[in-house]
């Protein structure tokens, strides 16, 4: 709690006292408090027997020798017992009212209140000069201007006396900036002259009226001192109303942007389930589609092979990978880099005739294991009658050759070729 910003603890019955300027409470019914970074220095009071004394010389056979002070020490000191003997008391305060120093006797002007300790000058200023002290010294925290009041009537203990008081903002030193200093100035008496009697007429009415005349000028006063802040109070509340109903105002527009979004979002978010549908039914429908496709093409038992323009995998069936080394990670390689079986020397040339004349050949090509294979290149159509690649059938007709070679061999006789 030494350093600025750091926390102090206390117990149940434990209070900040009277440096409740130097910490805020934080939150919570737990009793913590926060260090504030005042810049103040804080007094403590000691006991005498904790104060060093003066140090014995060794060679003195154990007399005392006298403390030589320094010139600032001197200084300190002198200054002090001038202030004691001829300055005002004075005590110094936050902007709070909370008094923080005393300087000389205040008894006649400041005397503590009666149930709970509360050192503050709001409360501990005597009944004649607690409205007037009270009402100057708001203006001097609200306007960091010094004032006087002149001549104010207090009645102490020992009678009525008058005292001027000078309230004042302290600017310089940086270490007491915000802080409030309330002197008091003993105005001296002047001596009554012996008034003449004259019949009819009473000295004491004639004060008697004085002083309440002179009570209502100071209600009426202090009147006015109030209802003038009660005016600033009151524009400070319109204005503060009037920053509250635009922040509503601005919270209001920012609420209906806000239902505006939200509306354009759930309707977007209809549309993209809707959407989101339609794309789903589209996918069965390709996957449906896809799933026919294969299911047609492994049923008939022929070999396809599907090109784009550049002789490109695109799509191929099982048997296919009996002809040529296919993988399904070779999709996308060309057909030319790959080994085959097929003896079809031909073959480029056949597909770039069919790209270019939009009409199908077909051949019958043999393998290097003398198997026999109708092979037909057709030119593959878009939806829009667009040409983009071919598709290949390579339908096995080894069965056929060799029964047409065994019929050439049966007419030929024997002794002759075939």
């Amino acid at each position: 709690s030494l350093r600025a910003g750091g926390i102090l603890f206390l117990g149940n019955a434990e209070t900040i006292g009277a440096v409740s300027g130097l910490f805020s409470a934080l939150e919570g019914k737990a009793r913590l408090f926060r260090r504030l970074d005042t810049g103040h220095a804080v007094a403590v009071d000691f006991p005498s027997a904790l104060l060093p004394g003066r140090p014995r010389a060794a060679d003195s056979g154990g007399v005392e020798q006298p403390l030589t002070q320094s010139a600032a020490s001197l200084q300190v000191l002198a200054d002090s017992v001038i202030l004691k003997r001829f300055g005002p008391p004075t005590v110094l305060t936050n902007d709070k009212g909370d008094v923080l120093y005393v300087s000389g006797r205040t008894g006649k002007y400041l005397e503590p209140a009666a149930g709970k300790a509360n050192w503050n000058i709001y409360a501990m200023a005597r009944e004649d000069l607690r409205y007037e002290l009270g009402a100057a010294f708001r203006r001097v925290v609200r306007e960091g201007k010094p004032e006087m009041l002149r001549s104010v009537r207090v009645a102490t203990d020992t009678g009525v006396s008058r005292v001027d008081v000078s309230i004042e903002p302290i600017l310089q030193p940086a270490a007491l900036r915000g802080m409030i200093m309330t002197s008091f100035l003993q105005v001296p008496q002047r001596a009554s002259r012996p008034a003449r009697r004259r019949p009819g007429a009473g000295n004491d009415q004639a004060s008697s009226a004085a002083a309440a005349e002179e009570e209502l000028q100071r209600a009426r006063v202090d009147i006015q001192t109030m209802r003038e802040e009660m005016q600033a109070s009151q524009e400070e509340l319109t204005s503060a109303n009037e920053e509250l109903q635009s922040a509503n105002e601005e919270l209001q527009s920012t609420n209906e942007e806000l239902t505006t979004s939200k509306e354009e979002m759930q309707s977007l978010n209809e549309e993209m389930q809707t959407l989101n549908q339609e794309l789903q039914a589209k996918v069965e429908d390709l996957s449906r589609a896809n799933n026919d496709m294969r299911n047609l093409l492994d049923s008939t038992d022929i070999a396809t092979l599907f090109l784009d323009s550049r002789l490109r995998v695109r799509r191929f069936t099982s048997r296919m990978a009996k002809l040529v080394k296919l993988i399904p990670g070779d999709i996308g390689r060309p057909i030319t880099d790959l080994a085959s079986d097929l003896l079809y020397p031909e073959f480029e040339s056949d597909v770039a005739e069919v790209l270019k004349t939009r009409s199908f050949r077909e051949r019958t090509v043999a393998t290097s294991d003398e198997r026999w294979f109708t092979v037909r290149v057709m030119p593959y159509h878009t939806l829009d009658n667009r040409v983009d690649g071919v598709v290949i059938t390579f339908v096995d007709v080894t069965v056929a050759k060799r029964l047409e070679a065994a019929l050439r061999a049966t007419r030929a006789g024997p002794g002759e070729e075939p």
